[in-house]
């Protein structure tokens, strides 16, 4: 299977998507990142990378119901797909492989 490679921002949409389950939703995304990173996301950029992931199979989405506070309008709400799901798995593990190589003495710090 070819390897799909994900930028920092849509790894954490990725994740911040798997995080709300079936509550995945733009704004609702862009605030659980702000909470979860300290980071502010652009709504257009959270769009954007889930219009990416989506093409790429890594998310599925459906229109949820009309709601009153919305005026009637439907939230467009994702989920991870297997392929995503995978991808976050084959991540996760060899960011861990990384961190694995490093040691434990590697990162403090030394004068030169």
């Amino acid at each position: 299977m070819k390897r799909t490679y994900l930028g920092e921002f849509e790894e954490l949409v990725l994740l911040t998507v798997a995080i709300l389950k079936e509550k995945a939703y733009g704004v609702a995304i862009a605030d659980e990142l702000q909470d979860q990173t300290g980071r502010s996301a652009n709504i257009s950029a959270v769009h954007a990378a889930l219009h990416r992931l989506e093409e790429k199979g890594m998310l599925a989405s459906h229109l949820g119901e009309a709601t009153a506070e919305r005026g009637g309008r439907r939230k467009r709400l994702f989920v991870v797909t297997a392929l995503g799901a995978t991808t976050l798995s084959e991540i996760k593990e060899m960011r861990n492989r990384l961190w694995n190589a490093i040691g434990a003495t590697t990162l403090i710090p030394t004068t030169i």
